[in-house]
């Protein structure tokens, strides 16, 4: 068997010679072909085995669609015996496929349910390809396939594809053990062997003001807020009001749960606080980040929750006001200033060059349809929607979206996070725009590695000032360049890689 259609680079093939006889983690920054290392180690481990099979992981089903078709174009294997596996495939028909085919791509969930349903076996699987391999933390699926593997194959051999392990050398550590890792592979944008493959990316950050009415409607809620928090004095939190987080509140709100079990009346009266307090954030960040339309369903949505926190929420004063505030500035067609400025961002690119692919990245699938209700109202502007099966989306509908937006039939593809881990955008997208900010840095790695791939591209983040957007796109920036200093000081010393492992 053999690699065709394209010739592998220095770096590509001296990881493969690696990955070849250890199990490796290979840490390589978006664009510079991560998965044709593993085609390499692919193609020079079936040759060893000639019996033996190849598992690749993917985590979500348009990425086994398109490792599959890279399989297809860059390998002579036979397309009769190559398969992809997700769930939406039969179990029975899975366990065929699984048990005549060479090569199996498929999503890590399948796989796990294959195996603790005893369909298949992994005795003669002499490569698992672990993609995304961030991914590979506590019980995921991932990890619990890598542990089923190494215990009953015949000839293990790991390989794990990352651009982004995470901020921290105990993240790392984590990736390690879980995937039985004894060597890494570790390139940076300043590696000798891979810097003249890095693409220029330009990144700008452009700041909003909030209209007036808006920043009333936020300010009204907001002391809500804080009125509520101010009642959790009672229930021991010493913690200033300002400094208290989303993560503080899921804590307590654990505690009290716990505290329930051990008969404490208390308690009841603290899980609706908080409930309610998370719940009032949500619709603040909402309000920052977001649409107000967005905003306004979740608003409508409380009154079908059945929760006492909410039952009690939708009661007070504050909440009508709210309903009905945000109902009136959407009907006076007010909303997020980012949408407007979204729009002349995207037309203003396509003014310059027609035949530009962009992409806009939102957390929320509400905001993705707003986001596409909005820019389609504009001349030039073709905007299509990408989201999980789990939003609606089949992975039929998911891979077709994407050839449409490959081919030209739109020019602007937005989605949430399916469209951050992986997606190689036939032709390259030159455009990719943070509607709103993540906190993490793995997920803003992800995104801005959708750009820049294969030609230079230009990120662009926008933010409305002095709200969490703002704070969310520091906090990952920071977070990146900590974990960029880590790669290259790892790099750099390979004893803090030997520490590893």
């Amino acid at each position: 068997m053999e690699i065709r259609n394209f010739t592998p680079r220095s770096y590509q093939e001296s990881i493969k010679d690696v990955c070849i006889n250890n199990n490796t983690l290979v840490i390589l920054p978006t664009g510079l072909g991560k998965t044709k290392i593993a085609l390499l180690t692919s193609i020079s481990r079936l040759n060893q085995l000639p019996d033996s099979k190849i598992l690749f992981l993917t985590p979500t089903k348009p990425l086994v669609s398109q490792i599959y078709n890279e399989f297809v174009e860059y390998t002579d294997i036979d397309k009769s015996n190559m398969t992809m596996l997700t769930g939406k495939d039969n179990p029975e028909d899975r366990k065929h496929l699984f048990n005549k085919s060479k090569v199996i791509i498929a999503t890590p969930q399948t796989i796990q349910k294959d195996l603790e349903r005893n369909r298949i076996q992994l005795k003669d699987v002499s490569l698992l390809c672990v993609d995304e391999a961030h991914r590979s933390r506590n019980k995921f699926a991932n990890t619990i396939v890598a542990k089923n593997y190494i215990e009953n194959s015949e000839f293990p051999r790991i390989i794990a594809l990352t651009a982004s392990p995470g901020g921290n050398k105990e993240k790392i550590n984590d990736i390690v053990k879980n995937l039985y890792i004894e060597s890494v592979e570790i390139r940076t944008e300043n590696s000798e062997d891979v810097v003249s493959y890095i693409q220029k990316k330009d990144s700008e950050w452009i700041t909003i003001e909030l209209n007036e009415e808006i920043k009333k409607v936020h300010g009204d809620i907001k002391r809500v807020y804080k009125n509520k928090m101010d009642e959790l004095r009672k229930y021991g939190m010493t913690k200033p009001i300002s400094l208290i987080t989303k993560k503080d509140l899921l804590m307590l709100q654990l505690r009290f749960r716990n505290e329930i079990n051990n008969k404490n009346p208390a308690a009841y009266s603290g899980i609706v606080i908080t409930s309610q307090l998370l719940k009032i954030d949500h619709i603040l960040e909402l309000i920052e980040t977001q649409t107000l339309t967005s905003a306004l369903k979740f608003v409508e949505k409380l009154k079908d929750d059945q929760s006492k926190s909410a039952k009690s929420l939708i009661k007070e004063s504050w909440y009508i006001n709210c309903y009905n505030k945000l109902s009136n500035l959407i009907s006076n067609g007010i909303d997020n200033p980012k949408l407007i400025k979204l729009a002349e961002i995207i037309k203003e690119q396509l003014e310059a060059n027609p035949k530009s692919k962009i992409i806009v990245f939102a957390n929320f699938r509400n905001t993705v349809d707003d986001i596409i209700q909005s820019l389609n109202k504009v001349d030039g502007i073709k905007s299509i929607k990408l989201v999980g099966q789990k939003e609606g989306i089949s992975q039929k509908q998911q891979i077709s979206t994407i050839k449409k937006f490959e081919d030209g039939l739109y020019n602007v593809l937005v989605g949430t996070s399916i469209s951050e881990e992986g997606l190689n955008i036939s032709g390259g997208s030159d455009l990719a725009i943070f509607y709103d900010n993540v906190s993490t840095s793995i997920r803003r790695i992800q995104r801005t590695g959708r750009v820049g791939r294969i030609k230079s591209g230009r990120i662009i983040f926008l933010m409305n000032k002095d709200t969490r957007d703002t704070a969310y796109y520091w906090k990952s920036k920071r977070d990146e360049t900590k974990m960029k200093n880590i790669l290259k000081r790892m790099n750099e010393d390979k004893s803090m890689q030997k520490n590893l492992i």
